[in-house]
């Protein structure tokens, strides 16, 4: 039997994964030939290699594909990505849509294999792409951050109302104000973290400083968006951008219905999350081009935070202009290039970088990793969080 792909799955749990091999044939038929379990471990990783060695045809291709489930499978990606292979990390909601698109109504690990399996072979998908271990402590600590301002905003909660109630514990108060400030303690640790992190990478100190030009982008969102895309080392537009961050428009239409318009929310949430307060500063300090997007969505009959969405939007895109560009805020130079008559697409949730088509064509690729260098960071330029 003629074969033209190979494709191995791994359906990754914390203590072990099920690996399917399977090939696409010459008559685009899916065929299973092996399947068995691996313990997800070194040990595992390295027997999983041998097995899929002694099956596989050098003269075709082969990709490995796997679901990206929490950080389960990021050490055998990892192992795999070093060993040569081609390795391919498809989200949740996309693995389950193409179980559903099988006709599968069972669910299990087994199942769960032979259809990532029968997706790498039938599916023409974009290699996984580690980032670099700069971006990815990076990305640990900004997430860190937010877990901890999360429970620092719950602490606030519960003492404001305990301080409040009809019997007040004073010894329940003394702890909470105590868990307070260990959290604001684990918060400036976390920043100043962040800070070195940065600081240690020349390059990379150097984009993030003409990012923060913008008024209202900090170093943490800043260092929160570099983190989450990688440096935007995948992005080749503003639509896959924005798509990525959950800020693409979802429309609500049938026949003579026509429901709301609203962004979709299916993506990073943790870009959204950052972009919020940038947005409100952004507005506040009159950035022009913010400030005047407000006011024209506003004026219109725009709720305050739908406008509010659009700025966030637009930093987002302005944020990736100014690093594959690799320059600094100009004020004037963005101004003159908004384009005119789109109100429409602005409230659509079309391109909010006003920049125009000319612009786009000249911008540099995305430095995808952050580079290391034995030159430290010149002094009087040090990052400080805004």
């Amino acid at each position: 039997m003629k074969f033209i792909k190979q494709s191995v799955s791994a359906d990754i749990a914390k203590d072990k994964f099920d690996a399917c091999f399977s090939v696409l044939t010459s008559e685009h038929r899916v065929v299973v030939k092996a399947t068995r379990k691996f313990a997800n471990s070194p040990k595992g990783f390295a027997e999983f290699a041998q097995w899929v060695s002694k099956r596989e045809d050098s003269q075709v291709e082969l990709v490995v594909i796997m679901e990206a489930t929490g950080v389960y499978y990021e050490n055998l990606a990892w192992t795999l990505h070093q060993a040569g292979r081609k390795v391919v990390v498809v989200l949740p909601n996309r693995a389950k849509q193409y179980v559903q698109s099988l006709g599968h109504k069972s669910k299990n690990d087994r199942l769960d294999a032979r259809a990532l399996a029968h997706m790498g072979a039938e599916r023409d998908m974009e290699p996984w792409r580690p980032m670099s271990q700069q971006l990815f402590l990076l990305r640990k600590l900004t997430r860190e951050h937010e877990q901890v301002q999360q429970m620092r905003t719950e602490v606030i909660s519960r003492l404001h109302a305990e301080c409040h109630s009809m019997l007040q514990g004073k010894s329940t108060v003394r702890r909470l104000r105590k868990t307070l400030q260990l959290h604001e303690a684990q918060l400036q640790a976390i920043q100043l973290e962040i800070a070195e992190t940065i600081q240690a990478d020349p390059l990379l100190s150097d984009k993030i400083k003409k990012v923060t030009t913008i008024k209202g982008v900090g170093l943490l969102t800043a260092a929160t968006i570099v983190a989450e895309t990688s440096g935007f080392a995948l992005f080749t537009s503003q639509k896959q951008l924005t798509s990525y961050a959950g800020y693409d428009v979802v429309e609500n239409q049938s026949g003579k219905r026509s429901g709301k318009e609203k962004i979709s929310k299916q993506g990073n949430s943790h870009i959204r999350r950052i972009l919020h307060m940038p947005a409100l500063n952004a507005v506040s300090l009159n950035v022009p081009v913010c400030r005047a997007l407000y006011e024209r969505l506003t004026g219109k009959g725009k709720k305050k935070m739908v406008a509010y969405v659009a700025v966030q939007k637009k930093l987002l895109t302005l944020i990736y202009t100014l690093w594959k560009k690799d320059e600094g805020w100009q004020q004037d130079h963005y101004m003159r290039q908004e384009p005119k008559g789109d109100i429409q697409s602005l409230e659509a949730g079309a391109s909010l970088s006003g920049v125009s088509a000319a612009d786009k064509n000249t911008v540099a690729p995305a430095v995808a990793r952050a580079t290391q260098d034995e030159h430290p960071v010149p002094v009087g330029q040090e990052l400080s969080f805004r």
